[in-house]
């Protein structure tokens, strides 16, 4: 069994901390695009939950956007449900505000609490894959669970 890097036992302990079923998966290669994962884990890439980072144009303050994998963000349209215009997040942001490194972004064992904003189409499919900690790494839950313990309100993004 492989050990689990910090960044991964962060996640772990929020999936104990809310009660959930889901564990942290390492997988045997990396994972860090959404096409990445749904090969390893032989999904389709829908199922595959993108975390991505962006930083409000008026507050420069992150905010988390979890998309299903076969989506592309339409920025315009999701800042103006969001409230704000939205600015690429670079990798040092990315990192100060989740504590995690891009490519292995999760929506559970963050450092600092960020909004969170969730893709309508992951509610597609009873349960995704997310991110747990690193680009080796995911864990499985329902969309609904992740809604739930993110606080993210449904938006759509495309």
């Amino acid at each position: 069994m492989t050990e689990l890097r910090q960044s991964e036992l962060r996640v772990a302990a929020d999936l104990t901390r809310h009660d959930l079923p889901g564990t942290v998966v390492v997988l045997d290669q990396l994972a860090t695009t959404a096409a990445m994962a749904a090969e390893a884990l032989g999904v389709e890439v829908g199922r595959i939950v993108k975390s991505l980072i962006f930083v409000g144009e008026e507050t420069g303050e992150p905010i988390m956007v979890l998309v299903s994998g076969a989506n592309r963000v339409h920025e315009r349209r999701t800042g103006r449900q969001i409230g704000q215009k939205l600015g690429r997040a670079d990798a040092d942001l990315v990192r100060e505000a989740t504590g995690f490194a891009i490519g292995g972004v999760s929506p559970l064992g963050q450092l600092k609490s960020i909004p969170i904003y969730m893709d309508t189409d992951l509610f597609a499919f009873q349960t995704v894959w997310a991110a747990a900690g690193n680009a080796r790494s995911v864990f499985e839950i329902a969309p609904d669970d992740l809604a739930r313990v993110t606080g993210a309100p449904r938006i759509t993004v495309t």
